[in-house]
């Protein structure tokens, strides 16, 4: 039986990874609350691995939120995010355990990186500065695995997502991203027989979406792939590999598909005076596809799932 440790397991990909690697029967699951274990105490940290008998991690855990909240609290994320990676990679490293897996974010690359945007292009410009903090920690976390690899030919590993939505998504009103926002109010659009939905910019930014449940099948065929099929697909200095679709939508057939799924009739209208953000967002995904996986779940079928779950779970979300 295979002790496996999943870091964040009630977040969005945490709790996916967790549902997916409930299924495997030689997998013992090994979950903490965070009133059972401080992720920011590293001593807590260390006596925790030191004394469970943890063969493989899976670092989910991390401090998220949206742009207003990156802007407010820019230490708390750059400082949050920084304990956690270190506490739980060097601590899983004085327990001797070889294979980790560490979940990232596509804001680690330029503000302006080519489309689509190449795990090469790590690095290599000025970050967005709205989360900067955030993605300087995730940098940072890359790293962090890259350095315990060459020095102590450990076995860990880093995967950036693109932009995620699904099953435990954050529906809140004021800090959601793009999807659980838009179905948000579709959702109240119809329930209040509105006459049209007003979504910000020109519909035009086009960005891509992945499912979590495919994020999390990707995370474990990453962390299960052969040591030296990892190795012949990577560099030991540019080893993350990049997790997506590799296909796009703008944001008004975003909006349009948003209105067929949550049944809205009404009018879908674009204010073009309100910021449209970066025109374009897309991830290479040609390494993760060379090594023999890509994405199961379209974006319609995806985002029905989805509003089922919110419909189950809305109270939660409500006020």
């Amino acid at each position: 039986m295979k002790r496996v440790f999943v870091a964040g397991h009630k977040g969005m990909v945490g709790s996916a990874i967790v549902r997916q690697l409930q299924q495997d029967p030689a997998i013992e699951l090994v979950v903490c609350d965070r009133s059972e274990l401080n992720l920011l105490d590293q001593l807590q940290v260390r006596n925790f691995f030191l004394s469970e008998n943890i063969d493989a991690v899976y670092l989910a855990a991390a401090k998220v939120g949206g742009i207003a909240a990156n802007n407010n609290y820019p230490a708390d994320f750059i400082y949050e995010n920084l304990m956690i990676e270190c506490n739980i990679i060097h601590s899983a490293h004085l327990a001797n355990i070889n294979d980790l897996l560490f979940l990232g974010s596509s804001c680690i690359y330029p503000k302006f990186a080519e489309q689509p945007i190449k795990e090469s292009s790590l690095l290599t410009g000025v970050l967005e500065a709205t989360n900067e903090p955030y993605a300087v920690a995730k940098i940072a976390g890359i790293k962090l695995c890259e350095s315990y690899n060459r020095q102590y030919q450990r076995n860990y590993r880093s995967v950036m997502p693109t932009n995620l939505y699904g099953e435990n998504d954050n529906f809140h009103p004021e800090n959601s991203h793009v999807i659980p926002a838009l179905m948000r109010r579709f959702h109240q659009a119809k329930l209040d027989q509105d006459p049209q939905v007003v979504v910000w910019g020109t519909g035009k930014p086009m960005r891509e979406f992945l499912h979590v449940d495919d994020m999390a099948a990707a995370s474990i065929f990453v962390m299960n792939l052969p040591v030296e099929t990892f190795q012949k697909h990577t560099d030991p200095m540019l080893s993350h590999i990049n997790v997506g679709t590799g296909r796009d939508c703008t944001i008004a057939e975003l909006a349009h598909t948003m209105a067929e799924v949550t049944e809205y009739t009404g009018e879908v209208v674009f204010d073009s005076s309100k910021p449209d953000g970066t025109p374009r967002k897309l991830m290479d995904v040609s390494t993760l596809k060379n090594l023999g996986w890509q994405y199961s779940i379209e974006l319609k079928a995806g985002l029905q799932a989805t509003y089922q779950w919110f419909l189950a779970n809305q109270d939660r979300y409500r006020g």
